[in-house]
């Protein structure tokens, strides 16, 4: 009998991340940087920064580090294009969505301050 190579085991490379873009090389690199922009925003929260600046420095690596999590854990980098068209917007919208709680949420928190 013929082994056949195609369709699975380690014969593309090994493991899992095989056919997923060469091994566990790219995870372990991404992998570092989320580890290095989180103590970037660790080292942040420690400085004397104006708040505004610091919010915006913090929501900006969360969404580097999100974006990178999606891509290379979440394998979304090696899908469709089509499947990356549906569930970004459909994240996008259900952040915005969220908005819509936050007024709220500090209007109660205010209620219960001056009680």
């Amino acid at each position: 009998m013929a082994h056949s190579t195609h369709g699975g085991g380690m014969a593309h490379g090994g493991g899992h991340a095989g056919g997923h873009g060469g091994g566990l090389k790219p995870m372990y690199i991404v992998w570092v940087w989320l580890l290095v922009i989180t103590l970037v925003e660790v080292f942040l929260a420690y400085m004397h920064v104006p708040v505004h600046i610091m919010l915006i420095a913090l929501i900006g690596m969360s969404l580097v580090k999100a974006a990178l999590i999606v891509a290379y854990f979440m394998h979304l980098k090696f899908e469709r294009i089509g499947l990356v068209y549906t569930i970004v917007p459909a994240m996008v919208g259900t952040m915005l969505l969220m908005n819509v709680f936050f007024p709220d949420a500090q209007r109660l928190s205010l209620n219960a301050i001056f009680r």
